[in-house]
């Protein structure tokens, strides 16, 4: 096991994430022999839906706005269990990454994943005439709306983070820097695009889906997305996520943020694994950190009527 492996097994218990999974599956060369489905155009539905170049948007309700960004190679799908009390008093704006959830990858398959997601969602919050509105964003939807919050102050009334860091490469090396990481990054986007045109194993979809999530019900969405996502764009979406320091940002996003984090008692409790994320957030100046007991990375799957009380509570 190499110098990276052993540090990331030391911190794995932190958290949940799906990107802990990848590196010990990368370094442990399980990529040699598994893929995603090739992407295929969404199916038509009566719902509006705006596709842009990177990602596409499902409009839903009236009401006041409100922005919906799902994970790393989630579909927008993640939202379901909040839609229907959502569309009561607003208007839904559901993302979806280009490549996820069996889309067209579209402009994903370039480099500035990222970048362009953020640009997509100021064209369509200004384009729409949303104003400054709320935004919720789930892992590396959370690190685009802090994205966006710094680029487009305007367009960001507050932020609901759902289990983001501004830096998820602190989870594996606890001095990381953007430098230092970039060769590991590099590795796990070769060996996600790898993925791309065989066969996606079911024992692969599992495993991230353990990981991810604490209920049966839970795992079994997460792997089913999973194994719908174009590999080519996750790739490339973890290696910018983890190239991508916001730490020295964050005193600039005046927006309110409130992050949502789950933790159990494996992962060493509330108070420890909530000091984690309130060093990692110090330098935001309107920042309110809240746990959520008992819960994997999914928290709106593990514990779907706490997220919705979470989400109702900070739409006000």
């Amino acid at each position: 096991m190499n110098r990276f492996v052993r540090c990331l097994c030391r911190r794995d218990n932190r958290l949940p994430w799906f990107a802990i999974l990848i590196a010990l599956l990368a370094a442990n060369g399980f990529f040699k022999q598994a893929h995603a489905a090739p992407a295929v155009l969404a199916a038509a539905t009566v719902d509006p839906v705006l596709q842009m170049d990177h990602i596409s948007v499902r409009l839903l309700g009236r009401g006041s706005p409100v922005v919906l960004i799902p994970g790393l190679s989630s579909p927008r799908a993640t939202w379901d269990g909040v839609v229907p009390e959502l569309i009561k008093n607003h208007r839904v704006y559901l993302v979806q990454v280009n490549g996820f959830g069996g889309d067209d990858p579209r402009g994903n398959l370039q480099p500035g994943i990222l970048d362009g997601i953020v640009a997509d969602l100021h064209t369509l919050i200004t384009g729409q005439k949303l104003g400054a509105v709320p935004v919720v964003g789930h892992s590396m939807g959370g690190l685009v709306s802090l994205m966006l919050a710094r680029a487009h102050p305007e367009d960001v009334k507050k932020a609901l983070i759902v289990d983001a860091l501004p830096f998820i490469s602190t989870i594996f090396a606890p001095a990381a820097t953007a430098a230092s990481i970039k060769p590991q990054a590099e590795m796990m986007r070769a060996q996600m695009a790898g993925l791309y045109g065989k066969p996606y194993p079911a024992q692969l979809a599992e495993m991230v889906a353990r990981q991810n999530a604490l209920k049966p019900a839970a795992r079994e969405k997460v792997a089913a997305w999973s194994a719908k996502a174009d590999m080519r764009v996750s790739g490339q979406a973890i290696y910018e996520d983890m190239i991508t320091d916001l730490r020295p940002e964050l005193p600039k996003i005046a927006a309110p943020i409130t992050v949502l984090v789950p933790w159990t008692e494996a992962m060493g409790g509330e108070a420890r694994v909530l000091g984690i994320y309130r060093a990692e957030y110090a330098g935001a100046p309107n920042v309110t950190i809240r746990g959520v007991g008992d819960s994997g990375h999914f928290i709106m799957l593990d514990q779907p009527d706490g997220f919705e009380r979470a989400l109702m509570t900070f739409l006000g």
